[in-house]
Formats: C-alpha cells, structure tokens, sequence
C-alpha cells in the first residue's frame, strides 16, 4: 500500500489481541468506541478509514476510534463474527451494540454515529428559508430544465434533473441524465441515491405483480425469491415500510442466502431512501440481526 494510504488510516488506535481488552472492552466502560475492520487490500477499507477519522474527530472526547486489520489479528476478528471488509462495529460498555458492513455516504455514517454520540448542532434554518413554498416535482423538472439551457456547463443541475425525474417514476430520463454526468459527480450521495432506485427498478423487469408474489408467500412462508421480489416491488410502489419488512423477513430466515442478498437489498434500499428517521430505524433492526 502506497504511503498516503497508510498514512489516511493512521488515526485511530491499532488493536491487537494485546491491548484488546484495554483499548476497546475497559475503554467503552466509559465512552462508546468504534471499532473497524479493514485490510490495506481494499480500497473502500481506505478510504472508509479516511473519513471515519474525520468524523470522530468532531467529537472530540466522546467517542473513540480503533482500527482491526483483519489479515494481522483473525482472531479478534472472528470473535466479532467479521465476514467481509470493512466492517464497523460500535461497541458501549463491553458489548457491539451497533454496527454496518461495507461502506456508506457520510450522511448515513453521521446518521449512525448520532444514534450513539450526540451530533454537533446543524445550522439553524432561517425564516426565509422556512418560508419558501415547497416546489414540487413536476415543477422543479421544468425549472431544471430551463436552467440547463442557461447554464449548460453546471452538471450539478442534471444531478438535480435526475432525481427530479425519478421522484415522477420516470427512470429512462434519470438514467439519461447520470450518464451525462462527470466523474466528480458519480459518488455524490443523490447519485448513489437515483442508482439505487434505478436498480430496484430493473429487477422489476420480469417481476410477478404484488397479488403473485403474496400468493407465492402464502403458500410457501420459505419462498425467499418471491419475498425479496414483493420487497422491491413494495418498494417501487411507494410502501417502504412493506418492502423493508420483506427483506428483513429473508434476513431473519437466512442471513446467507443468495450470498447475503438481503443485506444487499437493505444497503441499497438505505441508499435510495430519503428519510433519514425511516432509515436509521431499519438499519438498527438490521444491525441486531447481524450482529
């Protein structure tokens, strides 16, 4: 690994089955501690690693930062159940408590800290703002495209377009306006967002309708291909809640099924809702089912 890389996850404590139970059990006696698992093989560990010592840093004393490369200490990490890098496992008073497998946008990780750590106070919203007739859809489409015309060069306006043309279910249009998109763009959280949506949408292709699949269900509680269908189709049909209820439910059964695919369907789904209160609820249920 090139030295910038080493030198991005050098914050945060290295643990060791040595200083194990120091740094972490009697450590999270007194404050939380979070603990991720990495190898230097992976880029995603990295980079995680870059921003999760970014974000701890803003609280100062109240929460700490250690680091598991997986490849040195196995044996700590099979102790936490680890099977796949990166993994961050929030651990309080000698016990994991919390935690989420792969990488996130860094508003679901502050999201995830502040279940935990109370967050830094984020600006206040000013009357005007407060003020300001909500635009809907339909209407920011036709502004967005407007504004386009006006100012070609502005690719965060086909950002904006693309959302605006996936909260109409118009998915054809929303992919169009991502492939225009430039590099800097593609990690940007709405992007991920619209990916995620347009994702569902393509396993819906060849999908039985909702009145099947239920039917499929009912016959047989263990059909986890006609559950994980009825989850995304919930979905796309505006019945979060149902459609997380469904992956869970496979989740529950079978953690490893089509290679975890249900933890998959989850992650995506967190990256293609936008209501944080909803995701945040769903994402601890799914914590405590894999950890």
């Amino acid at each position: 690994m090139p030295d910038t890389e080493s030198a991005a996850v050098s914050q945060g404590v290295e643990i060791t089955a040595v200083n194990f139970e120091a740094e972490i059990l009697q450590a999270s006696m007194t404050k939380p501690v979070l603990v991720l698992f990495w190898t230097p093989r992976s880029e995603v560990s990295v980079s995680l690693g870059t921003l999760l010592a970014s974000l701890t840093g803003e609280y100062r004393d109240e929460l700490k930062l250690t680091r598991i490369e997986v490849d040195a200490e196995p044996q700590v990490a099979a102790m936490f159940g680890i099977r796949s890098v990166p993994t961050v496992v929030l651990v309080r008073e000698g016990q994991p408590v919390d935690g989420f497998a792969g990488n996130l946008p860094e508003a679901e990780i502050r999201e995830f800290l502040g279940k935990h750590v109370a967050a830094p106070e984020p600006a206040a919203e000013s009357e005007a703002d407060s003020e300001k007739p909500r635009e809907t859809p339909e209407q920011a489409i036709a502004r967005l495209q407007q504004e386009i015309i006006e100012k070609p060069d502005k690719a965060e306006l086909k950002l904006d377009l693309a959302v605006a043309w996936m909260q109409v279910g118009d998915a054809r249009s929303a992919q169009a306006e991502l492939e225009n998109l430039p590099v800097e763009l593609e990690g940007d959280d709405r992007a991920k967002r619209v990916r995620g949506q347009l994702e569902f949408a393509s396993v819906l292709k060849d999908a039985p309708p909702i009145a099947e699949l239920e039917a499929r269900i009912a016959a047989d509680p263990e059909d986890h291909v006609a559950r994980d269908l009825l989850g995304v189709r919930l979905l796309m049909a505006g019945r979060t809640e149902a459609g997380l209820e469904q992956f869970l439910a496979v989740l529950k059964a079978d953690r490893n099924w089509n290679d975890g695919q249900a933890r998959k369907r989850l992650i995506a789904a967190f990256l293609a809702i936008d209501d944080a209160e909803l995701v945040g609820n769903y994402r601890r249920r799914m914590s405590s089912l894999l950890f």
